[in-house]
């Protein structure tokens, strides 16, 4: 029967694919990659053949009908993304929504995605969270900000190196320069690396390192 799958991919250790991801990846007649440079060298290290298109943020609301007409013809398909859960501050969530209306069955693999390591990793409470992902590059972000300081539960974001300082000056203004951070970076990767403090000290850590890689913000709620 068809169905649309949603396979994690590890966020830098390749070790950390799953079993079942490789099967299912081998298995299915085509595997949608947000980048197919970037997929090839994970198929290619577990010797899967399985025949890739891209599907990425700048068509897929162009391909999303021809892949719905597909999976109604009977076949089956994979959607990855370049590193971690797709549909997570990626590309999927049109896909899936699309399946759902035209019963078209889904399934997602469980695996990695970066915020629950870094979530844990923060020592901040995690027993309720709000994942907000990237926060607004211009417009609309002094009102996100302003909105959640006054937020209680943990707050998760996801950053780009040239942002982060930028991003941590706002958390200082907004939030308090007394507020608890944690930054996760490199996660799983040779150079894993978790800071943790106060908003302030967080900020004069990365004014004087200047961070690289992938990073994850945990940053305390309100008191």
């Amino acid at each position: 029967m068809s169905k649309l799958f949603i396979v994690p991919t590890p966020i830098g250790n390749l070790e950390d694919m799953t079993f079942r991801a490789i099967k299912v990846l081998k298995e299915v007649d085509l595997i949608l990659a947000e980048d197919t440079r970037t997929s090839g060298k994970l198929l290619k290290h577990y010797e899967i053949v399985t025949p890739m298109q891209s599907h990425h943020m700048h068509n897929e609301h162009k391909t999303v009908d021809s892949i719905v007409r597909r999976l109604q013809s009977g076949d089956s398909i994979a959607l990855i993304s370049d590193a971690g859960t797709p549909a997570i501050s990626d590309p999927g969530f049109l896909l899936t929504r699309a399946c759902v209306e035209n019963a078209i069955p889904v399934e997602c693999l469980p695996g990695a995605t970066a915020f629950v390591p870094a979530l844990v990793n923060s020592g901040l409470p995690n027993d309720k969270f709000v994942f907000e992902g990237f926060l607004p590059v211009k417009k609309g972000r002094q009102t996100r900000l302003q909105l959640l300081a006054e937020e209680s539960r943990t707050m998760i974001f996801y950053e780009s190196p040239h942002k982060l300082i930028k991003t941590l000056g706002n958390f200082v203004t907004y939030f308090g320069e007394d507020r608890m951070v944690s930054v996760s970076r490199e996660l799983s990767k040779l150079h894993e690396e978790t800071v943790r403090g106060t908003a302030k000290e967080v900020l004069s850590h990365f004014e004087i390192k200047p961070p690289k890689g992938e990073i994850v913000i945990v940053i305390a709620g309100k008191k």
